[in-house]
């Protein structure tokens, strides 16, 4: 009843799964896109198989860290599954978090939308309070295509190609050009060959290892192949049907030979054999094996050693294959298989209904390696993960309908829920195996030994394991009523109450209520008006609890100590001897931790005219974020880096517009364009113990001002002679106490105290965009069909951090540290070199810092998404007797051109904190051919 009226219009604005399978997609995000107002999709890598993500109306938290990211996450319900995702505790295992530990696969890429019959996006609680506190950053709600009475095949398949990007390639003639120019503005002789630093690999111009043919391309980019099929078949009669599927993706990467296939089968039953009772169940399986990329970075940080690294990878493919033959000795594989399912039963007595529902989800992944010692000088390296997350639930639902007096109806829903998550990981890798042909699984290398956990093939000095596991328990009971009158105006009211096992014992329950009210305006004033065909005022107000994500918050003081010399940053000991170690780095813990809640208001009008050819949805909406959790550093005199202490707050305010027309409607010619966009403000509102301000690494965090900014010096541009430098007193302005020299940056002295430190950084840009949505027009003529989709992005900045490090080359030439790898792709030309100042690279003010605006751009971008040109053949085939219900053939290009002033590689290729390292790969221009059969 609340759905009819209150989100009426949602079921002609929302996207239909059956036309966005034209797109080659891997993943749940990439299909949805675009796709409606207030969703918003991160894609920092065009690698399949990576994890991309989700936010409903902003960010409901700064961003600090991939912790942050995971809180942030809408949840995704599959047939009344909640479905689970991998937690961000794994990250505790590793020095940098670049990836997760384990395959790290998208799990959302488990989703064929072949299978799917609705996807509705629900941003405001009054839609997604039934959910519980899982739901507060919003809900994507997946249904299953349902058995049908009546027997029917699908075949739905295409193949496409992924087109190679081009790219310009240099070598070392071309990088020491260009380092040429700062040997001859800041040195004595201007000759970098005079420099006994400079490094071995360019200093020779003769040798063709690095200064020859530049040709590594050829072995790092292709095109690739991406294809689908699924075949669905379904039938029976109204008291038991079925409908079973099965389906296969390949979608090989551009780049790094990366790539990830899908197979993936999916059964529904529903069997009525007496009038009152229903039995119904669903399974949907996928397994996903992914080849992914081959990083240098990746791979130092996952083996925790950093070999000599003065010299790079050539960029001649002659000695770049020798590379990758090495690299090929060796194996690391990913896998993940991934199972939803329920069992429900179902009475209808009457008025009454009443529903249980067992429902399960379980994912699991592997990740199997093994480096060569060939890769790292004489170490070989061997490591075997395996992690799972599960879901259990028990739900349980009652309605009850009926009509107080004429033209009134009256809706009561009671409800029960028990869910249980559990995450669980082991992790073990050692070194120096007895030969590179040795490749074992290290938790259970021979199951014959009853000593069988310590490796025989490497010592057990070199070997190390991990084990974690966390779990959540949530318990849930609300009560839900809705009264409607003449169809005019609806009002609705939930209460609910969650209690946690990860709440701390003093707060486990917390209450959340929701108010929501529909006026229909056409029914009451405008029922003869031939304008309106629809017009209808809504509004909701609510609260919603916010589930903590950690167990340890519910545990009090504790802490996790880094020990052990592998910079892990949980290990058992060092050497296998329990030590006791400082400093405690989860931070400190106490008590008195509430629950973190979110408050909710939505305002919205649906209207519908000229016979609902026009239709316009407008939501106006703020987001209140309470009693947050937040490190405050302190507490450094007793070995802890921070205090995790409640009481950050955050907004999020803005408006969704959905717009659909059907601009032309004629029998043989026809224009329907469909507009939604997104306008989003974000603002700190509060911090813990009432702090105006607080710096937490290379971000600032001010009440009153958006928590997606930038924190930067604001350049402008250089210092050429000694007197263009401000002198005050007798004293030149100065870096951090550091003299400013010829050839370093103009820094604004904002303070005005002759020393350019962090209080002279302002905040600026946004990592987030400001408006974001799609634009999508559907042709049609005859029995062919043209659609443009067209996606962007407005108001939003990003920090080109792969052009600071190519200037920064004096800092992060051969060092042993993360900062210094350079891939392979550091023998390709990106971006625009002309914009930045020739600063003094061998100053110790370090020009080329990323904190500062000169290398703040714009990212907004415009992009042509898609492009699809069809023919249904239906009614050719009924003329020649075919007896088919539809065949259409399509053709489509994806990706097609980008519109943006951004000077780097992609403006989407960007980290969630905004930073573009130049590690996103290329998301390219794919042509598909294919075909949707249903007989």
């Amino acid at each position: 009843m609340q759905r009819n009226l209150y989100n009426r219009f949602a079921d002609t604005v929302k996207a239909k799964p059956d036309e966005l399978t034209t797109f080659p997609a891997i993943s749940l995000q990439q299909y949805v896109k675009g796709q409606y107002a207030g969703l918003y999709i991160q894609e920092p890598s065009g690698e399949p198989g990576t994890v991309q993500n989700m936010f409903i109306r902003g960010a409901s938290m700064p961003l600090l860290s991939r912790k942050e990211v995971y809180q942030t996450q809408p949840l995704v319900v599959l047939d009344g599954i909640p479905l689970i995702t991998e937690h961000p505790f794994a990250f505790d295992l590793q020095q940098y978090d670049f990836n997760r530990p384990g395959p790290a696969t998208n799990v959302f890429a488990g989703v064929d939308m072949n299978n799917i019959a609705s996807i509705e996006v629900l941003g405001d609680l009054a839609s997604a309070a039934v959910y519980g506190p899982r739901a507060v950053n919003g809900v994507i709600v997946l249904t299953s295509k349902k058995p049908g009475n009546i027997r029917s095949i699908s075949f739905n398949s295409y193949i496409g190609l992924a087109q190679r990007p081009s790219v310009t390639t240099i070598n070392g003639k071309y990088e020491n050009a260009f380092r040429q120019r700062f040997y001859d503005l800041y040195t004595t002789n201007g000759r970098y060959s005079d420099d006994e630093n400079y490094p071995i690999y360019l200093s020779d111009s003769l040798n063709n290892v690095y200064s020859g043919p530049s040709n590594w391309t050829d072995l790092y980019y292709r095109n690739a192949l991406v294809h689908g099929i699924n075949f669905g078949i379904s039938g029976g009669t109204s008291r038991a049907n079925f409908r079973f599927s099965l389906g296969n993706t390949k979608s090989q990467g551009v780049a790094d030979d990366t790539g990830i296939d899908r197979y993936s089968a999916m059964f529904n039953i529903t069997m009525k054999p007496v009038p009152w009772l229903v039995f119904s169940a669903m399974v949907n399986a996928n397994r996903l094996e992914r080849d992914r990329n081959r990083y240098l970075r990746d791979r130092f940080a996952q083996v925790n050693y950093f070999p000599d690294m003065s010299a790079p990878l050539p960029p001649n493919k002659q000695y770049y294959a020798d590379y990758l033959t090495q690299y090929d000795k060796g194996f690391d594989d990913n896998k993940t298989n991934l199972v939803q399912g329920y069992a429900r039963i179902g009475v209808e007595l009457g008025k009454f209904r009443w529903n249980t529902t067992f429902g399960v989800d379980y994912n699991e992944g592997y990740r199997d390696v093994f480096y060569a010692r060939t890769l790292l000088q004489g170490n070989s390296y061997a490591s075997n993960y395996y992690g799972f997350n599960q879901r259990l639930m028990l739900d349980n639902k009652g309605t009850y309908d009926f009509k107080p007096a004429k033209n009134q109806d009256l809706h009561f829903e009671i409800g029960q829920s028990i869910q249980w998550d559990t995450y669980k990981y082991t992790n073990a890798y050692a070194y120096k195996g007895a030969n590179d042909y040795i490749k074992i699984n290290l938790l259970e290398s021979d199951p014959n030994n009853g000593n069988y956990l310590n490796p025989v093939a490497f010592p057990r000095e070199l070997t190390y394991r991990f084990l974690d596991r966390t779990g959540d328990n949530l318990i849930s009971f609300y009560g839900k009523a809705d009264y409607s009158i003449s169809d005019k105006y609806m009002f609705s009211a939930t209460v609910r109450t969650d209690g946690s096992s990860n709440a701390q014992p003093t707060d486990r329950w917390f209450i959340s209520p929701v108010l929501s009210a529909a006026w229909s305006m056409k029914n009451e004033f405008l029922q003869d008006s031939k304008t309106f065909s629809e017009l209808i005022l809504r509004a909701s107000v609510g609260r919603m609890g916010r589930l903590n994500a950690y167990d340890n918050y519910a545990q009090g003081p504790q802490y996790t100590a880094t020990t052990g010399y592998t910079g892990n940053l949980t290990v058992p000991g060092y050497n296998a001897i329990a030590v006791l170690t400082r400093p405690y780095s989860a931070g400190w813990i106490g008590y008195g931790i509430p629950w973190s809640y979110s408050n909710q208001i939505n305002v919205g009008i649906d209207a519908g005219l000229l016979a609902n050819r026009l239709r316009l949805s407008v939501d106006v909406y703020s987001k209140t974020e309470k009693d947050l959790i937040l490190g405050v550093p302190d507490f450094a005199e007793y070995g802890y880096s921070q205090s995790l202490e409640s009481g950050m707050s955050v907004n999020n305010m803005g408006i969704d517009l959905t717009i659909k027309a059907e601009i032309i409607k004629q029998n043989n010619f026809g224009w329907s364009s469909s507009l939604n966009l997104n306008h989003n403000k974000n603002k700190l509102k509060a911090l813990p113990r009432g702090l105006d301000e607080l710096v937490i690494g290379n971000r600032l965090l001010r009440v009153g001002q958006p928590f997606d900014q930038y924190w930067v010096l604001q350049n402008d541009g250089i210092y050429t002679t000694t007197s263009e430098i401000p002198v005050i007193g007798g004293q030149p302005l100065k870096y951090n106490g550091i003299a400013l020299q010829p050839g370093d940056p103009r820094w604004r002295d904002i303070n005005g105290d002759n020393n350019i430190d962090n209080s002279d950084k302002v905040l600026a840009g946004h990592s987030l965009p400001t408006v974001s949505g799609g634009f999508d027009n559907n042709l049609r003529y005859g029995s062919w069909s043209l659609n443009l989709n067209f996606y962007f992005n407005l108001g939003r900045k990003l920090i080109n951090q792969e052009m600071a490090n190519r200037f920064d080359f004096i800092n992060r030439e051969g060092n042993s540290n993360i900062s210094s790898v350079k891939e392979i792709t550091f023998w390709e030309k990106r971006g625009d070199y002309s914009k930045y100042p020739l600063y003094n690279p061998w100053s110790t003010v370090i020009p080329y810092r990323t904190d500062q605006d000169l290398f703040l751009e714009n990212a907004s971008f415009l992009k042509l998404r898609t492009i699809a040109l069809g023919y249904d053949l239906t009614k050719f085939l009924s003329k020649k007797n075919v007896k088919v219900n539809r065949i259409y053939v399509y053709g489509s290009v994806h990706n097609v051109f980008t519109i943006t002033p951004y000077t780097g590689q992609d403006p989407e290729l960007v980290s969630y904190d905004g930073f573009d390292t130049g590690y996103g790969q290329p998301i390219p221009r794919t042509y598909t051919l294919g075909v949707k059969m249903d007989l």
